[in-house]
């Protein structure tokens, strides 16, 4: 299969929500240019705001690319991202899945909010996912996709 993902994973706490840390947040990317000659891989981008959201980058096979991914008819399927039973807003009803034509890409966001075991610490996440069906340039990810599939809700 020839794909390519980027998975572009913000996260925060409390003390993010709101003022001048709010606004370095809310000013990262959803995408990034990919490494040069990437075919079929994950490229994630983690920004977590204990290293001042500075993206920490991997490049790792699509073995687990964060949402289901299968050749139909000439197409590219894609799944809704997998979520997790501990965050929340809780999400009973998800889009249905999306099809690719070979050239096109797809921004797919959610957005997560969970709670501390221990001291009842709440932290957020915003995943975005970025998939082209085909060959990738580099900056394939810094124009507008073809389809667009935003989850994200107001977290607390």
């Amino acid at each position: 299969m020839d794909a390519v993902v980027q998975r572009v994973c913000t996260s925060w706490t409390k003390k993010s929500r709101g003022g001048f840390e709010a606004a370095r947040r809310n000013a990262t990317p959803t995408a990034f240019l990919l490494p040069p000659d990437l075919s079929s891989a994950l490229h994630g981008v983690a920004m977590r705001e204990s290293d001042s959201f500075e993206p920490r980058t991997q490049v790792q096979d699509l073995s687990a690319p964060g949402t289901i991914l299968r050749e139909v008819d000439g197409l590219l399927r894609v799944d809704p991202p997998g979520g997790s039973m501990f965050a929340m807003p809780r999400r009973n009803r998800r889009p249905p899945a999306v099809r690719l034509a070979p050239g096109q890409w797809l921004q797919w966001q959610i957005n997560y909010q969970f709670v501390g075991r221990c001291a009842g610490a709440w932290s957020y996440r915003l995943e975005t996912f970025n998939i082209l069906y085909g060959p990738a340039t580099p900056d394939v990810f810094l124009g507008v996709p073809a389809r667009h599939v935003d989850e994200r809700r107001s977290l607390r």
